[in-house]
């Protein structure tokens, strides 16, 4: 089982990109699944999740500029992002919002946002 990560990139601050992840198997589907981030020197964290019903929470820096959205059917997890400043600039990831029900981190996708 393998998760995917895809459509990082490079984008002037106030650009969009959309992220999407792809899990190979069904180890996921229908669990709550996040999209987390890692920074440089920084510890990777949460910013967006969904329930396997669809119910989103989000990290309040993203709040009104993320979208999370999930297609149970095809395994697969987006991350709409929207008016990114430079301080989104990370590696993300997706995988298990649960710990205990975590895959192996992926390579993950870089977003540089540009100022």
């Amino acid at each position: 089982v393998q998760l995917q990560a895809s459509g990082g990139g490079l984008v002037q601050a106030g650009g969009s990109l959309r992220l999407s992840c792809v899990v190979s198997g069904s180890m996921l589907r229908f669990r709550p699944v996040g999209w987390f981030r890692q920074a440089p020197g920084e510890e990777r964290e949460l910013v967006a999740s969904i329930t396997g019903l669809g119910s989103a929470n989000y990290e309040d820096s993203v709040k009104g500029r993320f979208a999370i959205s999930r297609q149970n059917d095809r395994n697969t997890v987006d991350l709409q992002m929207n008016s990114l400043k430079p301080e989104d600039t990370a590696v993300y990831y997706c995988n298990a919002l649960i710990a205990s029900q975590r895959l192996a981190w992926g390579q993950g996708t870089q977003v540089t946002v540009s100022s």
